[in-house]
């Protein structure tokens, strides 16, 4: 893009309509959906229990409890070595006592992560729910939550806060920092469980096939979570979020009268969906990712306008033309 895109500083009227993501009928009744309360099993807290002077029989007292992590070798030397230095790693030992002092307990994340299983189960009756680890990563930025095998992990030192000094002293910008909070952690779980689910799709090329793919699986993010706010759905901050309530029918304009659309443009959707502490070329006050946004609104529309269709048939749906024509997306003014 060449040219700067204006977006005009206009107090928009905030409407219950694409502003809310339309979450109604989001609101199921799952009360008929038992599962076992979830328990995070703290994998940070006991391995480092284990005394490096005794660490083979140390790890044989743990392993069946987390034997993901340890596996059946604990008499291999070269892995118990590797274990020795992962354990006497300042750093990791740094990490370990921030998580210790701060996550005491998980209460609130072991509720919160048992919402989302049961709506998980509401929708996809036949998937088996994960197991879930804490453990320390020793600062794996890009991977806070995981899902392998069935097993749900997650990294309690990519959780500690935006003024956790150690993210600062590894080059991590403010706007990442930000979201490495505790009330991120049960919708970072969401997004892994629906990225399991529904891998992006590489042969999608202009910026509405992309934007219309975000939004699906962003809408699915929100149908396991409908109680959680938006702005935590999107890891916008709450100025970025009240910008684009704002703006929304700026930027559809930009997007209609600059002909974006249809437009396959690896710049442009780039420009739209990378992260970053702003979207390049319209105001700096705006949110990252706005297509994200975009996208989000054109599928919430699309749901509620046509109430018969199930969120696997949305999911299976590859046309993205006739979502947002059906969609009757049009930002309020």
């Amino acid at each position: 893009m060449t040219r700067k895109i204006v977006i005009l500083p206009v107090l928009l009227l905030i409407l219950a309509t694409s502003c809310n993501l339309r979450k109604d009928r989001l609101n199921v009744d799952y009360s008929g959906i038992k599962i076992a309360d979830v328990r995070i099993h703290r994998y940070d807290l006991d391995l480092f229990k284990v005394p490096a002077n005794d660490l083979e029989n140390g790890l044989k007292s743990i392993q069946h409890q987390y034997f993901f992590f340890l596996g059946t070798d604990l008499n291999n030397p070269v892995k118990l070595t590797e274990m020795k230095d992962y354990l006497l790693n300042p750093r990791n030992i740094d990490f370990q006592h921030a998580v210790k002092a701060k996550y005491a307990d998980l209460k609130k994340t072991e509720m919160g992560l048992t919402k989302l299983f049961r709506h998980y189960k509401y929708y996809f009756p036949n998937t088996k729910i994960p197991r879930v680890y804490s453990y320390i990563s020793g600062g794996d930025y890009e991977n806070p939550v995981q899902l392998a095998d069935s097993v749900l992990l997650i990294a309690l030192d990519t959780y500690l806060g935006k003024d956790f000094k150690p993210y600062f002293a590894d080059g991590l910008p403010l706007y990442k920092a930000e979201r490495m909070t505790e009330e991120y952690i049960v919708p970072d779980a969401a997004r892994e469980l629906v990225n399991s689910m529904y891998a992006p799709d590489p042969s999608l090329m202009t910026l509405l096939d992309r934007v219309v793919e975000v939004g699906k699986q962003l809408y699915l993010v929100q149908a396991l979570l409908p109680e959680t706010s938006p702005q935590l759905v999107l890891c916008y901050p709450k100025v970025k979020y009240d910008w684009i309530k704002k703006n929304e029918s700026h930027v559809w304009a930009a997007i209609i009268e600059n002909k974006m659309l249809f437009s396959g443009s690896g710049d442009l959707i780039r420009m739209f969906l990378a992260d970053g502490p702003c979207t390049p070329d319209f105001s700096a006050d705006s949110p990252p990712r706005l297509g994200e946004w975009i996208g989000l609104q054109i599928v919430s529309s699309y749901m509620q306008n046509n109430p018969d269709i199930t969120i696997p048939e949305l999911m299976s749906q590859k046309d993205s033309q006739k979502i947002l024509s059906l969609s009757g997306y049009k930002p309020e003014k």
